[in-house]
């Protein structure tokens, strides 16, 4: 029997995050990128109070430049096309092992040296063992609660673009087998202009147990159907829902982006929240300061981050404090 992957809330060894390294990609965003995302690492190290941070760079290049922006960090140098490693990453079970999922650029979207390859290299880098899966799942497509629940779209799992010869039950069978996910409960769209396809992490996020939290929609929002929906089948689903403030229209290059706050990433010590410079900003911060009082709510820009299409959930994943320690990397 797979044992599920433990919630993001349970207490970690490390988390890996991924550090921007192709200028192609970022241009000008590039060095503000890095800035923001060493300061989310720092954020998540918690001067020695969190986890072991492990940043991932793809170049040696990309590597001096994180050792000077976050000292405290480990290193590591691992080809990559992108930094989402929440979807390329490996996913950490519960019993200390691993799944890799076959990834194929969001869809067929962006197709970029060793996105297809990185998860089961880092997961080799701790000593964990991670199997490969023969279809294609991104991290950021679910989110679960540690029983065995979780919450995804079916914008993007069932979306033709993945695995069109796999039906709704069939998916379902594979995330029980794979994942140890017992009970799917499938939202309907996800965020507008997001890339992915609907990745339930810009959307719903399990905050306790059978407890999830869905933005509120503010005037004009972009999302504001996207939102109502989202808790009603939640809620039809028999799950708690709890809002937090949208947000609501963010431009970029005058396109709506796809910013969320519940892009946050739940650290041992910190639960640390972008911010896009919204009026409901500070709103946000303190709602889910409120959900998570043992641990600091720290709310960061991350505009920079946003050009690439997410945030600081989408650019790490943790490593359960149940899996083998991590090894020292220079």
């Amino acid at each position: 029997m797979t044992t599920p992957p433990p919630a993001e809330w349970a207490p970690h060894d490390a988390v890996w995050i991924g550090f921007p390294s192709h200028a192609t990609l970022w241009g000008d965003d590039l060095e503000p990128a890095r800035h923001e995302v060493a300061a989310f690492a720092k954020a998540v190290h918690a001067d020695g109070k969190g986890e072991t941070v492990m940043l991932v760079a793809a170049d040696e290049e990309a590597a001096a430049a994180a050792r000077k922006l976050a000292p405290f960090a480990e290193v590591l140098v691992e080809k990559f096309g992108d930094i989402w490693l929440r979807d390329t990453g490996p996913i950490l079970l519960g019993d200390g092992r691993a799944r890799d999922f076959e990834f194929n650029g969001w869809g067929a979207k962006y197709d970029l040296p060793g996105d297809d390859s990185v998860g089961d290299r880092l997961a080799a880098t701790c000593g964990i063992d991670a199997a490969f899966c023969n279809w294609v799942l991104e991290g950021g497509a679910i989110d679960g609660d540690g029983t065995g629940t979780a919450i995804t779209t079916e914008q993007c799992l069932l979306n033709r673009n993945r695995n069109p010869g796999m039906s709704r039950a069939e998916i379902e069978v594979r995330l029980a087998e794979d994942l140890g996910l017992t009970r799917i409960v499938w939202l309907g769209e996800g965020l507008l202009n997001d890339h992915t396809d609907g990745h339930v992490d810009n959307l719903a996020r399990f905050v306790g147990e059978g407890r999830v939290a869905i933005p509120e929609p503010c005037e004009n929002d972009p999302n504001w159907m996207v939102y109502q929906h989202a808790r009603r089948d939640a809620e039809a689903a028999g799950l708690t829902v709890v809002t937090i403030p949208s947000p609501g229209r963010v431009l970029r290059n005058e396109e709506i982006a796809p910013a969320s706050y519940m892009n946050f990433y739940i650290g041992n010590a910190a639960v640390v929240v972008p911010l896009y410079g919204a009026a409901n900003d500070a709103a946000a911060v303190a709602a889910i300061q409120a959900l998570f009082p043992e641990r600091k709510a720290v709310g960061l820009r991350a505009d920079s981050i946003l050009t690439g299409g997410g945030s600081f959930h989408c650019i790490s994943q943790q490593i359960p404090l149940r899996a083998p320690s991590p090894t020292k990397a220079g």
